[in-house]
């Protein structure tokens, strides 16, 4: 089942579909601009729709409750356009979460915002990582493991920290690809053992570990990948993507997905896709 979201109604588009309950943490794109060039996506120069990228996002969050999730929102900041990209918000699993150490010091101000919110959920302990560590943008809980995303934003480093905080395996994946500087653009977790990425993101050693540890992976091409195709949300019964790349949706619906259709053009700007403007807690 493949449903465009933009021109149906949540509740009509997951008629049927009631996966267990996720909680997800999301921030507006109230401040959204691209003032500064931090990855290959951002131009400045070029202007963009507020509105839109509001309209986008509201859209993708009243998806998520449709679905039955539970969403919390966290409130924006002036000064930080790019806090709609909760993704990199931290990593949390049970009641302990870490927050990021960005690798530009345009995202640093961020990291207190998500801090203060972990706080306020309820975790029972908040910290910050000691390494370069992008969130949920690079360390993605698939099943028992952590798929770890190195080489272009978070520290090597990281991997090893992230092991010993959460007490799981972490599996680190070198990026190559400037355009996939976070994990989560060059590799989707669809449920506890099933991925789709695409192979040029990553360096050949990692293509390995990856072709051994997931053999029936989807893989996407890099048209697919260019398009930001893979910065797709699942919450391991239904996929989020974007309302590019049909013949991408048509192989996840084949594995027995349901995939939604979401544009999220605008925020592309910076970017970001579904995938980016969420941060799920895994408690």
């Amino acid at each position: 089942m493949t449903v465009n979201v933009a021109s149906a109604a949540p509740a009509t588009a997951i008629a049927g579909s009631m996966p267990v309950q996720r909680r997800y943490l999301m921030c507006p794109p109230t401040y959204f601009a691209v003032r500064y060039s931090i990855n290959p996506w951002m131009h400045p120069a070029q202007p963009v729709d507020v509105l839109a990228a509001i309209a986008q996002w509201q859209r993708l969050h009243d998806t998520l409750i449709a679905l039955g999730h539970h969403v919390d929102v966290m409130p924006a900041d002036p000064d930080l356009p790019d806090m709609v990209f909760t993704a990199n918000g931290g990593i949390v699993i049970g009641d302990r979460g870490l927050v990021p150490r960005f690798r530009h010091a345009e995202r640093d101000a961020e990291s207190m915002h998500f801090a203060r919110t972990m706080k306020d959920l309820g975790l029972a302990e908040v910290r910050q990582a000691r390494f370069v560590n992008e969130g949920e943008g690079d360390f993605l809980l698939t099943g028992e493991r952590i798929l770890a995303g190195t080489g272009l934003r978070s520290d090597p480093r990281a991997v090893k920290e992230v092991q010993d905080y959460f007490s799981r395996p972490v599996v680190a994946l070198q990026l190559v690809d400037p355009r996939f500087y976070h994990l989560d653009t060059a590799l989707a977790r669809l449920d506890a053992d099933t991925v789709a990425y695409w192979p040029g993101a990553f360096a050949p050693e990692s293509q390995d570990v990856l072709r051994e540890l997931f053999p029936d992976a989807i893989l996407a091409d890099e048209r697919e990948a260019a398009a930001l195709a893979l910065n797709m949300l699942s919450d391991g019964s239904t996929v989020i993507m974007t309302t590019e790349c049909d013949e991408l949706a048509e192989r996840i619906v084949e594995r027995g997905f349901a995939v939604l259709r979401a544009s999220t053009s605008e925020l592309r700007r910076a970017g970001g896709g579904a995938k980016c403007c969420v941060l799920e807690l895994h408690r």
